[in-house]
């Protein structure tokens, strides 16, 4: 918190930004972007089965309402009126899928996260129904066929759990991401809360024609996902309704992002060709490709940016996705115990200062861009006797830097003009040896911003911006003018060739590792074997029989 004694200038604005392990709420000078105060909580990640993922909405909610709560105190003790909050706006984890009844407010089922891979068998299934000369799908939503995105696990929802089945005939459901559950909720929910979501978020469902900006009749019909439980879908920049309750009540919600979409606008990437990447759970690198919708042909995701005004033009953008970035340093932590705190890794690493040919391909969820390959799984091979923690700690490090260096290769093929830089942003940016790391690997410099906060000052730019609103300027020059701290390539590029050409190796050894048996059906079992299911039974009959003959002579 920027603790301050001096007079606040300017209006206010606010900022959700609700993640996938965090949920955080800032508050911002519209003038300077400065923040002057911010809270956040964690959210829990749910692991019911091998390859399950939930959450949930319930404590996604409260946890919002915290954040709030907290902050608005915080303020008090600056002597800064809430009044001065104008506008807020939405930021959120993309793709997560929420049912909830309309009439009691409760969620269905559990939110079903982005890296949730239950639903392979159905994306397997839909897969066949596509035809090779005809991907209508990609055409239409520029996403590839994957449990990545909304609509295969509402499909799931609607396949398997009875109380979303009956919600639907009973026409009380109402599905939605994230951003949608909270504007119902906050703005009224069962009392006339509105039903939204903005284009960014919309054009993560697979059911979102992204050069219409509606939802496609014959995408809902391919899923079998009914219209009338769809929110409507707004522009990233406009007022959507008012704070009904809490101490934010009367002030008008004005802007609404996926949270990789909100890092665009908060790097100010705002023009065609301006990229940036995001270090969080996953890994996600953008580049603004203005009005024009282009259809990559390396890998990438074909996204919208943002539409920054109800009569604004749309813009889009080209996609590299990455699942697994920041988790791995929580899985080193949770899982491994390897360290107690993820601060602890950049220790590890540089105690380390090498890998020493230890290569660790975090695929945990398969690999997304550029491959779309499920039947990944997670590697760490080049193992020798003097391997140890600070080893895997800096492979897993530099996991996240080859990562971004093929998603970046196949972002320069598609646009044909490399980047001569990489912005990013997030939590993971705080590593400075992640960043050298990063800036060795791709043989380019890396920029951060000093305010790393990029993803929530997107959501409270928006929001700021919005038509009645009118607190904040996008195109004022002085918010470019951000300082930055820039790592340079301190290796050359030969080995960094070396090392990546390595790394490739050890991907192509982790692709093919799941066969046709998916979480979906459950908990793989040595009896789904017969031939080994037969095995095990009759030796253990052996070996009683044995005891006993052994036993009575």
């Amino acid at each position: 918190m920027a603790a301050t004694n001096k007079a606040v200038v300017g209006p206010l604005v606010g900022a959700v930004d609700q993640g996938t392990s965090s949920t955080r709420f800032l508050v911002f000078n519209s003038k300077t972007a400065e923040v002057i105060s911010y809270h956040h909580v964690e959210v829990k990640l749910q692991y019911p089965k091998e390859g399950w993922v939930e959450q949930d909405p319930g404590e996604i909610l409260q946890s919002v309402c915290e954040c709030m709560e907290k902050t608005c105190e915080k303020l008090g003790q600056l002597n800064v009126e809430v009044s001065n909050i104008k506008a807020l706006g939405f930021t959120n984890q993309r793709e997560t899928t929420v049912v909830w009844d309309k009439v009691t407010g409760e969620p269905l089922y559990n939110a079903l996260v982005w890296l949730d891979l239950r639903t392979q068998s159905t994306v397997e299934v839909l897969s066949k129904e596509i035809p090779a000369n005809n991907n209508f799908l990609k055409a239409k939503t520029g996403l590839p066929l994957s449990t990545y995105f909304s609509a295969v696990k509402l499909r799931w929802l609607l396949d398997n759990v009875i109380k979303v089945q009956k919600a639907v005939e009973e026409k009380r459901a109402l599905f939605g991401t994230v951003d949608s559950w909270l504007i119902w909720n906050l703005t009224g929910g069962t009392r006339g809360g509105v039903h939204c979501t903005d284009v960014s978020n919309a054009s993560r469902t697979m059911i979102f024609n992204i050069h219409s900006l509606k939802w496609d009749k014959e995408l809902c019909e391919f899923f079998g996902i009914p219209m009338e439980i769809l929110p409507n879908i707004r522009s990233s920049s406009e007022i959507y309704g008012l704070m009904k309750s809490g101490p934010l009540e009367g002030i008008p919600i004005s802007g609404c992002l996926g949270d990789q979409s909100a890092a665009l606008v908060g790097q100010m990437c705002l023009q065609d060709g301006q990229a940036k990447n995001t270090y969080g759970t996953g890994c996600f690198l953008l580049c603004n490709t203005g009005r024009k919708c282009v259809a990559s042909e390396h890998g990438l995701l074909t996204t919208v940016a943002y539409k920054l005004g109800r009569n604004k033009p749309v813009h889009y953008a080209l996609e590299g996705s990455v699942a697994i970035a920041g988790a791995v340093v929580s899985w080193l932590r949770d899982n491994l115990g390897i360290i107690k705190e993820t601060e602890e890794i950049e220790k590890l690493a540089k105690e380390a200062g090498t890998s020493y040919d230890c290569y660790f391909v975090p695929a945990f969820s398969g690999l997304y861009a550029p491959y779309w390959e499920p039947s990944a799984r997670g590697i760490i091979c080049g193992l020798t006797q003097f391997t140890n923690k600070c080893h895997i700690a800096f492979a897993a490090l530099e996991a996240v830097c080859f990562q971004t260096r093929e998603i970046l290769d196949a972002m320069n093929r598609d646009c044909g003009i490399p980047l001569s830089h990489l912005q990013v942003d997030g939590g993971m940016t705080s590593n400075k040896i992640l960043m050298q790391l990063q800036a060795d690997i791709l043989c380019i410099p890396v920029v951060k911003p000093s305010m790393t906060e990029t993803t929530a000052l997107g959501a409270a730019m928006a929001a700021g911006a919005a038509e009645g609103v009118g607190v904040w300027d996008l195109e004022d020059k002085d918010m470019e003018d951000v300082p930055t701290e820039r790592f340079e390539p301190q290796i050359n590029a030969e080995e960094s060739e070396c090392r990546y050409a390595t790394w490739k190796k050890a991907v192509m050894r982790s692709i093919g590792w799941v066969t046709t048996q998916s979480p979906e059906q459950g908990d793989p079992s040595v009896f789904c074997s017969l031939p080994l299911g037969f095995f095990i039974v009759s030796s253990m009959v052996m070996l009683i029989g044995a005891k006993y003959i052994t036993d009575t002579l």
